[in-house]
């Protein structure tokens, strides 16, 4: 790993190698500073990442308390078993899925807006404005249900009793499960918050490069493909180690911030 942090320091190249590459200091870190669309990629992996959060983060946890109240066996573990698959369909597969679903010559989305009258629909892969909202949702569907497990199994450890005394009190569902079953996930969902907060700067590669073309590029360039594009594809080796090792420190001092804020807050933390 360390000989690759290096070469963000070197103006590498793969003929002469690593350690034989003239050595340049910070240069390849202020052509990142100065470059627009580095920043760009930086917005963009941002925007996504906090509405992922937004939008992704309590739903695993709305999942778990409705399946924890669900008392059929049957009927939950279909549930269950539904919410769950998802999560196993691949990359390639799930952005193949979207985009014959949403073609709007020959896919259900077309097909229903030709049904209710339109007769040319808006070709949703190709709307810049629609990608956030398409990647996200996408991404909720696929693994909420498996990011529930956690949570369900943090809710397996709660005392019994602790229902019998407040049913005992006159406590209804609602009042069980907000004074009961949520203090109860309270730690989990926070450990799991600052390890996602860890990751803010990060986002899949392979599902935003798949649903990536002209027309939405603007605001679907994010880090992992613009490094991808810098230095696979111009081979500026050198200059994607600098983007990416930013992309990492960045990572890090937040995830110690984040961290040191909880245990300022709580007893919650990593360490």
């Amino acid at each position: 790993a360390m000989p690759g942090v290096v070469i963000a320091f070197k103006n590498y190249n793969m003929f002469t190698g690593i350690w034989d590459s003239p050595w340049v200091g910070m240069e390849f870190f202020k052509r990142v500073a100065q470059s627009d669309p580095f920043w760009r990629s930086v917005r963009n992996t941002l925007v996504l990442n906090i509405l992922g959060l937004v939008v992704g983060f309590p739903l695993p946890i709305i999942l778990a308390l409705f399946l924890n109240e669900i008392m059929h066996t049957g009927f939950k573990k279909t549930v269950q078993t539904i919410i769950y698959l998802p999560h196993f369909i691949s990359t390639v597969v799930m952005v193949g899925i979207m985009l014959i679903l949403l073609s709007p010559s020959n896919g259900i989305y077309g097909n229903l807006a030709r049904v209710l009258g339109v007769q040319n629909p808006v070709n949703i892969m190709g709307e810049a404005s629609a990608f956030q909202h398409v990647y996200v949702w996408s991404d909720v569907w696929q693994h909420a249900g498996w990011d529930s497990i956690i949570y369900i199994a943090a809710l397996a450890a709660v005392d019994p009793s602790l229902y019998e005394a407040a049913t005992v009190d006159g406590a209804s569902k609602i009042q069980r499960l907000w004074h009961i079953d949520v203090p109860f996930l309270i730690p989990t969902a926070v450990i799991l918050l600052i390890m996602r907060a860890g990751n803010v700067m990060n986002l899949g590669f392979e599902k935003v490069y798949l649903m990536q073309n002209p027309l939405n590029t603007s605001i679907s360039e994010v880090i992992s493909t613009y490094v991808y594009k810098i230095g696979m594809i111009s081979n500026q080796y050198s200059l994607s180690a600098a983007v990416n090792l930013f992309n990492t420190v960045i990572n890090f001092v937040l995830l110690l911030l984040v961290n040191g804020f909880s245990k300022k807050l709580g007893d919650t933390s990593l360490w």
